[in-house]
């Protein structure tokens, strides 16, 4: 009879009855509780973290920055509230820590009262980290504490990055700012440059000045010492001077006395003016009958002097003369009265004989006197008011007289003072005239200064950067957070359950096959008995398990697949499901060799099996973070190829693993039905063993 026959003649036995009937479905559901039932219970138990209850203790009291209200904590909640990973409760610090201890929450985030504060401590003189209190409690539930940590990691940065923006920001306008000022500073040095070259050519022109000044003021002292010696000749004038124009004043004092009473009548005086005036009229008119009658005159009087003399001297003087007594005295008055007369007849009319030329001179100054008498006489009414005026103006004359004499007192002490202060001053222009020529020397070296000044500011500005608000923000972000995560996925596998399929398909079909062997014998005992051949009773023992495990596959992506809640997608649904195929063919040999070899004890070692490939598949994590035992036995055991060929298979990728897993897992199956060929051909040989095994199961 042939393997297939034998094949269809044991999966008939399951169709005998209502046990068999249920056992073959228990059979095709088994994979079922190891694949698609553990699979559901945690395909994406993130999509559903926020059922998990946390405690949320926002104990910060806000900060005030700039003059605006900072409230870190309150954004953070509101943040954390919306992005639902977890189910926040916001409840106090004693609840919380209650809660997290009896397993009503199973962590809690607290933001503590200074919280606002530290962060915007970044922006101050005084930067401090404000710090998140996260706490676990792993005796509730070890993964919950392994996810919050990933995620709070998020919210960490998330705050710092926040926490840096405003402190950045700072440190950027604050470049701008000293852009600007290094600008505005280089423009003051060129300014400064240029004035200090205005200032050297001044303190040039200033040295020059005072050589010039030491020179002038020495010719100034030598001046002043003459000045002096000519003020001290003026003062001892002006000191006359005051005294004459004192003894003037007192003289025109005294003869203004003496003429106000001829004054203080001013129509008398205008009448003896008047009078004077016809007088000198009258004397101008008859001066030649004068000049005339003048010796006539003279000889008159001598005649009357001469009889005058004669009569007294007959009547009064002669001896024996007849006495007059009584009229001798007038006659002696007479006598010389007459001879008085005589004398001054005889003088006018010397005169007049001698005075011919001056006549005409005497008339012009008769003349003179009328006219100067009738203006008198026209001045006559004003003269009191003119002679105190002319007091007035000579009295004044004396005091200023008076007051240039102590002037020129004070200008001589004055003078001497500026001759000793020039001396001084001389000796200071010199000492400023050596100040000035080394001021001259220093604006040298200070213009050269300002311009490596200027120079250096013009090259700081343009070494230090000038953002505008734009460019700001984008450095701001950048320095907030200058390394993001690039986090690109290559097939991406879309939830938890996606990412574990690999790993709990091959173990379901695994345990499918082993439960099959339970109910199926790895070799047909008829087959044994005739003596069949060993391939054939070998091919008899595994097709039966063979077609169980292809409904098993079935039966399983199918409900993975369309199952609500599932929805398992793969990259290369029909190679998968080839592949699958080969596995569970694999696997069935494997189990079939160890049943038929080992017997009862064969049913351990497929247990020993399946955990030593589960260990060792690097289903879960990376086989390189397992101990040396099971990286050095990773690569000789089946599902190590099959984890990483569903891997491919299902999220994509590159399929070489793919077709060396494939060929691997022929290897396998051949190699185990080979195994259990020459397992059956031991067991056509009855021995005691067999018949009486030391263990059954």
């Amino acid at each position: 009879m042939r393997s297939p026959k034998l094949a269809a003649l044991e999966l008939k036995r399951f169709g005998r009855g209502k046990l068999p009937r249920a056992a073959l479905v228990a059979l095709l559901l088994l994979p079922l509780l190891y694949g698609a039932l553990y699979l559901w219970s945690f395909w994406d138990p993130y999509s559903r973290l926020d059922k998990v209850p946390v405690a949320l203790v926002n104990s910060d009291r806000g900060a005030t920055v700039d003059g605006k209200h900072l409230d870190a904590g309150g954004e953070i909640t509101k943040k954390l509230r919306d992005s639902k990973t977890f189910d926040w409760r916001e409840v106090s610090a004693e609840k919380a820590a209650k809660g997290l201890e009896d397993g009503t929450y199973y962590l809690t985030l607290t933001m503590p009262a200074d919280f606002s504060e530290k962060i915007a401590s970044s922006s101050g003189d005084d930067p401090a980290t404000g710090a998140l209190q996260v706490r676990t409690n792993d005796a509730n539930n070890y993964v919950v504490g392994s996810i919050s940590r990933s995620v709070f990691s998020e919210v960490r940065s998330a705050a710092s990055a926040n926490a840096s923006r405003g402190f950045l920001d700072k440190i950027f306008v604050s470049f701008s700012d000293l852009h600007d000022k290094t600008a505005e500073a280089a423009d003051g040095a060129d300014k400064l440059k240029d004035g200090a070259g205005k200032a050297q050519e001044g303190a040039k022109e200033l040295a020059d000045g005072l050589d010039t000044a030491g020179e002038k003021s020495g010719e100034l002292n030598s001046g002043l010492k003459k000045l002096n010696a000519a003020a001290a000749k003026l003062e001892t004038g002006t000191r006359d001077v005051a005294n004459g124009t004192q003894v003037v004043a007192d003289k025109v004092n005294g003869a203004a006395d003496k003429a106000r009473p001829f004054v203080k009548d001013p129509k008398s005086l205008a009448a003896t003016a008047e009078l004077v005036a016809d007088s000198a009229k009258v004397v101008n008119q008859h001066l030649d009958k004068f000049v005339e009658k003048a010796p006539a005159a003279a000889a008159v009087a001598k005649r009357a002097s001469t009889g005058a003399d004669a009569y007294y001297t007959k009547h009064c003087v002669t001896p024996g003369a007849e006495p007059h007594l009584a009229s001798c005295p007038d006659l002696k008055k007479v006598r010389d009265d007459t001879a008085q007369a005589a004398e001054l007849s005889g003088d006018v009319s010397t005169l007049a004989k001698s005075a011919g030329g001056d006549i005409a001179k005497l008339r012009t100054q008769l003349t003179d006197l009328e006219n100067k008498a009738r203006e008198l006489a026209d001045k006559a009414p004003h003269l009191a008011s003119d002679l105190d005026a002319a007091v007035a103006k000579v009295n004044a004359l004396n005091t200023g007289a008076h007051k240039v004499a102590t002037g020129m007192s004070q200008l001589h002490t004055g003078l001497g003072t500026a001759t000793t202060g020039s001396g001084a001053l001389t000796d200071g222009v010199g000492k400023l005239g050596d100040g000035a020529h080394r001021l001259d020397g220093g604006m040298y070296k200070l213009v050269d200064g300002t311009g490596e000044l200027a120079g250096g500011l013009h090259e700081g500005a343009g070494k230090i950067p000038d953002y505008d608000q734009q460019q700001r923000d984008a450095r701001t972000e950048v320095m907030a957070d200058p390394i993001k995560l690039a986090n690109q996925s290559l097939h991406k596998a879309p939830n938890y359950g996606t990412g574990f399929a690999p790993y709990f398909i091959p173990l379901s079909l695994w345990v499918g096959a082993m439960v099959a062997y339970m109910l199926i014998a790895p070799m047909n005992k008829r087959a044994l008995s005739a003596g069949a051949s060993p391939w054939r009773i070998a091919l008899a023992g595994w097709l039966p398990v063979m077609g169980i495990g292809a409904a098993q596959v079935a039966l399983l992506m199918s409900v993975l697949h369309w199952a609500p809640g599932l929805g398992l997608k793969m990259a290369n649904p029909a190679l998968t499901i080839g592949f699958l195929l080969l596995v569970t063919g694999c696997f069935g040999a494997i189990i079939q060799w160890l049943n038929a070899k080992f017997g009862a004890a064969g049913r351990i070692l497929v247990l020993a099996v399946l955990m030593l490939q589960l260990t060792s598949a690097g289903g879960t994590y990376p086989v390189q973070t397992s101990p040396d035992f099971f990286n050095a036995v990773h690569p000789y055991l089946p599902m190590s190829y099959v984890v990483e060929s569903l891997r491919r298979l299902i999220t994509g990728g590159d399929l070489t693993p793919v077709w060396q897993g494939s060929l691997v897992l022929v290897a396998f199956t051949v190699g185990a039905l080979a195994l259990t060929a020459l397992a059956a051909r031991g067991k056509q040989v009855w021995t005691m063993d067999r018949l009486h095994p030391e263990l059954s199961l």
